[in-house]
């Protein structure tokens, strides 16, 4: 993934894509302050498990920032974060649809057995191993609430 991403830099460069470049440049900084963090706590170098959850977190400040900005009637900044959105989601797999998402639930609470909201974490935890990346986990965390209750 790593590789992915660094060739894309190299062509946006070439390209003379200056938010691409920009934004390119801001995910392998979050990727190699992550790598650093691991290696100080004695882990290897970041998994593309861990740069789909970085990517995603990426993709989920910047929604945030372009509410924002729209609220603040600052359209230029908000526009700028809705690009940023597109490139990063360009590495991130497609995403998927409630009701696949209300189906996976079911099926991971049907797996580990989950019965009530005590539950709950460990439905989470195997939802988040099993479709980094793939999964709006706010949305699952709704799902989940609800089958469990």
């Amino acid at each position: 993934m790593r590789d992915e991403i660094n060739e894309n830099l190299k062509t946006a460069i070439k390209a003379q894509d200056k938010r691409r470049v920009g934004t390119l440049r801001l995910i392998n900084a979050a990727i190699k302050d992550r790598d650093i963090a691991a290696r100080s706590s004695g882990k290897d170098a970041v998994t593309d498990a861990e740069i789909l959850e970085i990517l995603a977190k990426m993709v989920k400040q910047r929604v945030e920032s372009a509410q924002t900005y729209e609220e603040a009637g600052r359209g230029e900044l908000a526009a700028q974060e809705r690009e940023e959105i597109e490139i990063i989601k360009d590495f991130l797999p497609q995403q998927m649809s409630e009701q696949e998402v209300s189906a996976a639930v079911k099926e991971v609470v049907d797996e580990i057995g989950a019965s009530s909201l005590k539950d709950m974490g460990r439905t989470m935890g195997a939802l988040k191993e099993k479709y980094a990346g793939k999964m709006d986990f706010g949305q699952a965390n709704k799902v989940v609430k609800e089958l469990l209750q």
